[in-house]
């Protein structure tokens, strides 16, 4: 019987260790894949959102602001959009609001445009 109960503790810790590492290793994906959604905002926006000049930067901007906008990107209710109602829909609602929460927390270091 104790070698048994030895077994289903050493069995349970490396279950336990397994599942942080697992959380762990989830974490990092979660940070790279919004490194990379955020990276296709570059092309227009300017690295970490902070363009200078005519299109808008998005660095230090409220995540209720930045959400609200690209919500109705996606869903067509701002008109004389350019190309952003089409880059919009390639994303989920949650995705955007993680995106506008992510741009909200990088500092501006350029006068925000309108």
């Amino acid at each position: 019987m104790g070698m048994h109960l030895r077994a289903c503790f050493a069995l349970a810790v490396a279950l336990g260790a397994a599942n942080s590492a697992i959380a762990e290793t989830r974490l990092d994906t979660d940070a790279l894949q919004l490194e990379v959604l955020a990276g296709s905002c570059a092309n227009c926006h300017g690295t970490d959102g902070r363009m200078v000049g005519a299109v808008p930067a998005l660095a230090g901007r409220s995540a209720e602001q930045l959400e609200a906008r690209l919500l109705a990107f996606k869903h067509e209710e701002n008109t004389g959009a350019t190309i952003m109602d089409r880059i919009a829909k390639g994303y989920t609602d949650e995705e955007l609001a993680t995106l506008a929460d992510y741009f909200s927390h990088l500092p501006a270091t350029a006068e925000l445009t309108p």
